[in-house]
């Protein structure tokens, strides 16, 4: 299988970071083919030009050659990892640019009206995001309603042809202890691996 991972947290050595190298370590050993990228290491653009807001009609090519790269490679992924802090119910800006810049019309999705509903392109079925996080679960749902669940789950995977989105949300990060990071690490590890069996 060829899988992307991609990691948006600007801090080295973060526990995001730790999440992407387990995740990346544990495909290549099971054999699949990983497209690993720190988003913010490798300085990807975020920022939309005015030229790549159209909607329905096929993007055209990318003004940037790291966005036209991106744009190539989720077009061949059979899964992708997305590996993010929840920061105000959101990912991290250089995530959301990333879904905006590279899941474009012509690339991840057909849309025949603004209106219309969309046919996803992607070939990636299935998805894992794992989140790190420090507002404790039933806060999460109860005040908030899990606005990441919304974001990956309801609005833009399933958009774009990905049906199966599987998420891990790893919590209180700030208080947790060596014992608790080490089994996060291991639920990663195995959760990626779950990808390649379906």
């Amino acid at each position: 299988m060829r899988i992307g991972v991609y990691l948006a947290h600007p801090r080295p050595g973060s526990f995001n970071h730790a999440l992407f190298e387990a995740v990346v370590a544990e495909l290549r050993a099971h054999g699949a083919e990983v497209l690993a990228h720190d988003l913010c290491a490798e300085g990807f653009p975020p920022v939309l030009t005015a030229g790549e807001t159209e909607t329905v009609r096929a993007s055209d090519e990318a003004p940037d050659p790291q966005v036209a790269l991106h744009r190539a490679e989720v077009a061949t992924l059979d899964a992708l990892v997305l590996v993010h802090p929840n920061w105000w119910g959101m990912p991290p800006a250089v995530l959301t640019g990333w879904v905006q810049r590279v899941l474009v019309p012509g690339v991840a999705y057909k849309l025949g009206s603004a209106d219309g509903e969309p046919v996803g392109l992607l070939t990636a079925g299935r998805a894992l995001v794992l989140n790190t996080s420090d507002t404790p679960a039933d806060r999460e749902d109860g005040e908030f309603g899990d606005p990441l669940q919304r974001v990956w789950a309801a609005c833009v995977l399933p958009y774009v042809g990905v049906d199966d989105v599987r998420r891990v949300v790893f919590r209180t990060v700030t208080d947790s202890t060596e014992r608790e990071r080490a089994d996060w690490l291991r639920r990663a590890r195995s959760e990626a691996a779950a990808l390649l069996s379906g």
